[in-house]
């Protein structure tokens, strides 16, 4: 049982306050915080602190598989088959989707047979693996997952009341399914960018009108069937403007967590964060195909090739409560499985179930973690590694209620 300290990475969709807020820095942080990864990724590993050292978590799982691991390291070559992070998006990110395993295989020996470096900005697949997730919400957090109901989307392309899209709307109306999806995508995705800069201007004017059409200052298109639709769509066009993926973007489901509702992201399947912080747990994988919404690089033949166009129901994943303030997510994903535990004030310590190897992080409060005699205490923002050998893991809060996540291989 050993402390872990995130490795922080700095993006420009990344917020000034969100993690320095939880962790107790100072606010704002001097650049944009996106992300703090806790995990063996050899892009960014999360650091161990033991006895005042301090290591890499990837050499000491690298050191020691069979201990630190167990059984999981030989199900998956000796590797932490999962990365945890905690996420904090104050601008949309790109509108992306991940390979399946084979995909991921696929792609990665391709790229490597054609010499491209590991580290190329050009470069889609970084490692051989897939990449679901789930993402679970610490504050509200807003999100585009998953092509919606196409006869919905023809509502809302209707809606909008723009001639030069009643075409589009027509096509999907045709076809209302996977083949009509994809028709429609890969024609806006791919749209020239002469008659996309005459397309775009008219869709946000129709956005815009839809949202004051028979406005009042009390509703201020609050009462509208697709307000959020219109607005993020607006949103995205400020932040991107041009970009193709704000007409890609009018596919999708709109979505908003509350805090502690999960979404589950598999492979194939497009989808854009908006806004908001939270914990997000996935295969330990790097391999992001985008289509727009980004300064990044943009395939948009290959994210083709790995999209799913079935439509999909929103894709929210409600905590399973087991008792004593801990909920579990549920996901089909063999590389990891989350649980969120609610640590009442002065309440007895916890038992925390299948421990190691895992990652405890804490994400409000402050947790004293026991193991036989040996204990840790962790605050919001840090960590703690737990070994395969670490076994009767108790938990409680310290000085207030407290919030932990605690990460595990998949069953």
């Amino acid at each position: 049982m050993h402390e872990l300290v995130g490795a922080l990475r700095t993006y420009a969709w990344g917020s000034r306050t969100a993690l320095a807020q939880l962790c107790g820095r100072d606010v704002p942080s001097p650049h944009p915080e996106a992300e703090l990864w806790f995990g063996a990724h050899p892009a960014d590993p999360a650091k161990i602190r033991a006895d005042g050292d301090v290591r890499s978590l990837l050499e000491l799982l690298d050191d020691d598989p069979q201990r630190e691991l167990g059984a999981v390291a030989t199900v998956f070559d000796g590797r932490l088959p999962f990365l945890l992070k905690i996420l904090a998006a104050e601008e949309p990110l790109s509108l992306q989707a991940h390979p399946s395993a084979d995909q991921a295989r696929t792609g990665f020996a391709r790229e490597n047979h054609t010499r491209v470096p590991l580290d190329s900005p050009m470069r889609n697949y970084r490692d051989d693996s897939h990449k679901p997730e789930l993402v679970v919400a610490l504050d509200r957090f807003e999100a585009l997952a998953g092509f919606r109901d196409p006869l919905r989307t023809v509502e809302l392309l209707l809606a909008l009341n723009v001639p030069e899209l009643k075409q589009y709307a027509e096509l999907l109306a045709a076809q209302p399914d996977s083949g009509g999806l994809r028709t429609l995508f890969t024609t806006w995705i791919t749209l020239p960018q002469a008659i996309l800069s005459t397309l775009l201007p008219k869709v946000l004017d129709g956005c815009v009108r839809y949202l004051e059409q028979g406005d009042t200052p009390e509703t201020s298109g609050h009462d509208k069937e697709f307000a959020a639709e219109a607005r993020t769509t607006l949103e995205l066009a400020e932040a991107y403007p041009g970009d193709a993926g704000v007409l890609a973007a009018l596919l999708l489901n709109r979505l908003t967590l509350e805090p502690g509702q999960g979404l589950y992201l598999d492979a194939g399947s497009l989808h854009a964060y908006l806004r908001g912080i939270g914990v997000e747990i996935m295969a330990n994988s790097d391999n992001v195909l985008r289509g727009g919404l980004t300064p990044k690089h943009v395939d948009v033949p290959e994210l083709l090739r790995v999209l799913d166009f079935e439509p999909l129901r929103l894709p929210i994943v409600e905590a399973e409560s087991d008792g004593a303030g801990s909920f579990r997510y549920h996901t089909p994903a063999p590389e990891f499985a989350l649980r969120r535990i609610e640590l009442a004030a002065g309440a007895e310590p916890v038992e925390i179930p299948r421990a190691g190897p895992g990652i405890m992080l804490v994400t409000a409060g402050m947790v004293r973690l026991t193991h036989v005699s040996e204990t840790l205490t962790i605050r919001a923002g840090n960590a703690a590694w737990i070994s395969a050998t670490d076994t009767d893991i108790h938990a409680h809060a310290v000085d207030g209620p407290a919030q932990l996540f605690c990460a595990g291989v998949g069953e």
